[in-house]
């Protein structure tokens, strides 16, 4: 049976085995091989907020089955410059590649939309990996637009090219 709770500071190893695996995974052709391969989530962990109850900070759910952390999701206010105050952000959404087509992701996205809503938040904001198809084909399904604006960010230590998406918030 698949839950979904917040994430606590305990879970950032968990959290981090989920990030990396579904980077080395869903970016594989997208992003550097050797880049991919050399990551660890023991070099990530120490990098989430976990916890937190500060509602400026990234708040976290897990989905959890059988007792491991198989998904997470990451919301917050929108950190894009001028965003106005009605518009959150879904910062991150990441599946483990055993449990993806599981209704994992869909569970997550549901509940952080109702988090972001929750907090007063009217629009949602996300950011995609230029050419993951299969991330925006689900963002889409959701109910995202993509925008005509697009970025490249560091992260991780490698340069991203993304693309925005947006969606009302119910």
């Amino acid at each position: 049976m698949l839950t979904t709770r917040p994430a606590t500071s305990n879970d950032a190893l968990a959290v981090a085995r989920v990030h990396v695996r579904a980077w080395q995974d869903g970016y594989r052709g997208l992003i550097a091989d050797e880049y991919l391969d050399a990551l660890r989530p023991e070099d990530r962990a120490d990098r989430y907020t976990l916890g937190s109850s500060d509602p400026s900070d990234p708040y976290t759910i897990v989905a959890v089955r059988d007792g491991v952390i198989c998904g997470f999701a990451t919301t917050g206010p929108c950190r894009d410059e001028h965003a106005d105050a009605n518009t959150g952000q879904l910062l991150a959404l990441h599946v483990d590649p055993s449990a993806w087509g599981r209704g994992v992701g869909r569970r997550l996205i549901e509940e952080a939309r109702a988090r972001l809503h929750s907090l007063g938040f009217t629009e949602a904001v996300l950011w995609v990996l230029v050419g993951n198809e299969r991330a925006q084909r689900f963002y889409r399904i959701d109910g995202w637009s993509p925008e005509n604006i697009e970025r490249t960010v560091e992260l991780w230590g490698t340069s991203i090219d993304d693309v925005r998406y947006r969606r009302a918030l119910p």
